[in-house]
């Protein structure tokens, strides 16, 4: 009898035992943060490394792991799946998820302006407007991603039916270069530096720019807040605390890009990311910088521009009622310090 009581009382301390490892490894998993990055070499989503380089994360006892994702839609994809916990990426994926009943919010707002540009192959001189597009094949990051995106929209814009445009997935950098070079693709969207690295061989020329405020505005009709931290609601609210700190870090990044030159902002990247022409990179950072928000904060009419946008060619928009006041929260900014 009490060689069985003894036999019970060890089996029910193994099990304390194991369960509180489980716990421990359980609290220790959810004390790293992972954030999924739609290109960390991308200027436009230059405050995630730039964060992590200033030493933020840490500063803010955080442990945050940044993974690489070229295509936006790709990024989100391991959010809805809960594989990473957050994603730099468009504020548009926002809007469009919760057409589709997810709901995630921008916590940080990056910037106001997309950063990105239309170009044209220097092969396709007669391609001298969108309405050209047509019969053509156009380069975006993924399908389903915010170049995909703002390429729809301008082609409906201009007139152009479905169909009369083919969008290829081509990501950026080398692989967006590469497509342009072979012709599988006579335009494309993309971002810097993969913009100046065209531009200076003379291999594309630019059609639409929106890496300022004011040419994202003659394009899309207004203010397009871009690149933003997003999560899922679910999660924000259930880890305000680790939210605080994250926007404490990046707001901290955004007024760093606000009060220092492109070349003081270059030195803090790695030099992978120059793709062997610092001066190219710092020059397109010092006249692009302006994209990027101050204090995080969603500027107060783009999110019926992104809204205006997608719905004017997305069927996923069609009879939807979207709350835009759910795609985004500036609970956390506005207690930075």
């Amino acid at each position: 009898m009490r060689s069985t009581r003894t036999l019970f009382n060890s089996a029910a301390l193994s099990v304390v035992m194991l369960a509180s490892m489980l716990e421990a490894n359980s609290a220790h998993a959810a004390g790293k943060i992972t954030l999924m990055v739609g290109g960390y070499e991308k200027q436009i989503y230059l405050p995630a490394k730039l964060a992590e380089g200033l030493g933020y994360f840490k500063d803010e006892g955080l442990d945050v792991e940044l993974l690489n994702e070229p295509a936006g839609v790709d990024a989100e994809n391991q959010l809805l799946a809960g594989a990473v916990q957050g994603v730099v990426g468009f504020y548009d994926h926002c809007v469009d998820l919760q057409a589709k009943g997810k709901f995630v919010e921008s916590v940080v707002q990056f910037s106001q302006a997309p950063g990105e540009v239309e170009l044209v192959s220097a092969k396709h001189p007669e391609i001298k407007s969108i309405t050209d597009f047509k019969g053509h094949n156009a380069g975006v990051t993924g399908l389903g991603s915010s170049t995909n995106f703002l390429t729809q929209y301008m082609a409906n814009k201009a007139g152009l039916k479905s169909g009369d445009v083919t969008s290829v997935p081509v990501g950026a950098g080398a692989t967006f270069i590469a497509a342009m070079q072979q012709d599988a693709i006579q335009v494309g969207m993309t971002t810097e530096p993969t913009i100046s690295r065209l531009l200076k061989t003379k291999e594309a020329t630019v059609l639409v720019d929106m890496r300022t405020m004011e040419g994202a505005r003659q394009a899309l009709g207004g203010t397009y807040p871009a690149a933003s931290l997003y999560m899922e609601t679910s999660w924000v609210d259930a880890h305000k605390d680790d939210t605080q700190k994250l926007a404490n870090a990046f707001v901290k990044t955004l007024r760093f890009i606000n009060t220092h030159s492109g070349a003081e902002i270059a030195d803090k990247m790695p030099k992978e990311y120059y793709v062997g022409d610092k001066e190219g990179y710092v020059k397109a950072l010092d006249e692009g910088k302006a994209m990027f928000t101050a204090d995080g904060l969603m500027p107060e009419d783009g999110p019926k521009t992104v809204l205006s946008v997608l719905s004017s060619f997305s069927k996923n928009m069609q009879g939807k009622q979207i709350d835009l006041s759910k795609t985004y929260t500036t609970e956390f900014v506005k207690k930075v310090m």
